[in-house]
């Protein structure tokens, strides 16, 4: 598995994790569901955005004939 995914999986244990601590304390009954769709969204686009930074850009190069 490469650490792109890894990393992404691991930020995703992260979020699940946060999320079940938010709704155990009773957070998530005073926040309205279009908020959490928006936050479960953002979320997901951040997790994204570290995951592919994280990640060793691959040096191609190109061979003039």
């Amino acid at each position: 598995m490469s650490f792109i995914r890894l990393y992404l999986v691991g930020y995703v244990i992260l979020v699940v994790g946060f999320s079940l601590a938010l709704w155990q304390l009773g957070v998530l009954d005073r926040v309205a569901p279009i908020w959490l769709a928006i936050g479960v969204i953002v979320a997901v686009g951040l997790g994204i955005m570290l995951s592919v930074s994280s990640g060793k850009p691959a040096v191609t190069t190109k061979e003039s004939v």
